[in-house]
């Protein structure tokens, strides 16, 4: 009989270190969704060029994408909370140079150019890479197995809440205060994130026999999720759900061309996703998803498709704005079964590697989506290329849902 209690939806949060992980994924899920919007429009007032925007996306894509796997094989062989401390705090030196960019004294002497942010974000992206999957294996060192399904809701929701107010608090203080104020806000934050995980106690890493070369090693997470139907389905179809069916990335044209309305709507816009994620994941809390979890899943990401069509189509503000809402109801359902799926199906001692594979597919799905859905907005325009965007998510649902029958059928 396990010593803890299953059916208290609050058990997880008994332990210590859980509470400062949660806290510090908090923290730093704010300090890059800050730093995202705060770049994006600085970019773009330097510019005036939407191009220079995807190209920002890409120089943080790229190198996160290109280390991943190496960092997967590191976060697998030592110690994970060291990982995130170490490059915690390479990307708090990285913000310290963005915020004395902005000095204007300095600005001024550097001749401060867009140039300069792409080279940051490129390094940015190799400290994310190697924090993603040390951060997903700690937590499996913190949570005892019987504990995995109710720490995954929280973790989710802990992700959630970041992404709901990081873009808020970026918005509010790049407004108010301009990008030199937001930029030290933000290493005040980093600061505190990185002080919630050194709370962390230190955990022995997982005892392998025999730690086969560096190489083998990393095929062999590549092949534990290409061996596993549930696992590669489930990251593929959210892979290609985020690819094609994000809306996201155009939301100032709809804003202004479509549904004509200020930039404070295009703010309550840009919230209504992450506002239904919250909610869902609150009530998935008490009411956790067991039964028929694959089907759910497979539904989940249908219906992000089809509000995604009808959000493209909608010319009401307010219908728009309830249609967004539940594109983030939809997609936190899947995110949610697909982390409770990472956090019960993977051994500790591979968490690192399979986490990284997961992170490459979910860094592409997001930042390439970004990239995709503008250049498919300029060649169809931008109703048409969101509308081909939810049938191509729709598309892949059913090929999964034929294909991936362990995933169709899975239940916790």
């Amino acid at each position: 009989m396990s010593e803890y209690d299953l059916t208290n939806p609050y058990e997880s949060l008994k332990i210590k270190d859980f509470r400062y992980f949660l806290i510090a994924r908090i923290l730093l899920m704010i300090v890059f969704q800050v730093q995202s919007v705060s770049i994006a429009i600085q970019v773009y007032d330097i510019t005036k060029d939407p191009l220079a925007l995807g190209f920002l996306g890409l120089s943080f894509v790229v190198p996160a994408i290109i280390v991943s796997l190496y960092a997967g094989y590191i976060a697998d062989l030592y110690d994970r909370r060291k990982i995130q401390l170490l490059f915690g705090t390479m990307l708090f030196f990285l913000f310290s140079i963005l915020y004395l960019f902005n000095v204007p004294s300095i600005q001024e002497y550097t001749g401060f150019s867009p140039i300069h942010i792409y080279v940051l974000m490129f390094f940015i992206g190799i400290g994310k890479g190697f924090m993603n999957p040390a951060s997903f294996g700690l937590m499996g060192q913190i949570i005892p197995p019987e504990l995995n399904k109710n720490a995954s809701i929280w973790s989710s929701s802990s992700f959630t809440t970041g992404l709901l107010l990081g873009p808020v608090i970026g918005g509010l203080l790049y407004d108010f205060w301009g990008p030199e104020k937001t930029y030290l806000t933000n290493l005040i934050i980093t600061i505190a994130g990185l002080l919630c995980i050194f709370m962390i106690s230190k955990y022995p890493m997982p005892k392998v026999e025999k730690r086969p070369p560096m190489l083998e090693n990393i095929k062999e997470g590549i092949k534990f999720v290409f061996d596993n139907q549930i696992i590669i389905g489930a990251i593929s179809l959210d892979l290609f759900a985020v690819l094609f069916g994000g809306a996201i990335a155009l939301l100032p044209i709809f804003a202004k061309d479509i549904l004509h309305v200020s930039p404070t709507s295009l703010g309550i816009l840009r919230t209504a996703p992450a506002l239904g994620a919250v909610i869902t994941s609150i009530i998935l809390i008490y009411r956790p998803i067991e039964k028929k979890a694959g089907k759910y899943f497979i539904l989940s990401v249908g219906g992000f498709g089809v509000c995604t069509i009808l959000f493209a189509l909608s010319s009401s503000f307010w219908l728009s704005v309830f249609l967004l809402f539940m594109v983030g109801v939809f997609d936190e359902v899947s995110v949610l079964v697909r982390s409770t799926i990472m956090q019960t199906m993977i051994p500790n001692e591979m968490r690192g590697r399979v986490s990284a594979v997961n992170s490459i597919f979910i860094t592409s799905s997001n930042e390439l989506g970004e990239f995709e859905s503008g250049v498919a907005a300029k060649i169809m325009g931008t109703v048409p290329s969101v509308i081909f965007g939810g049938f191509m998510t729709i598309l892949v649902v059913i090929i999964t849902s034929i294909k991936a029958k362990k995933l169709k059928d899975l239940e916790f």
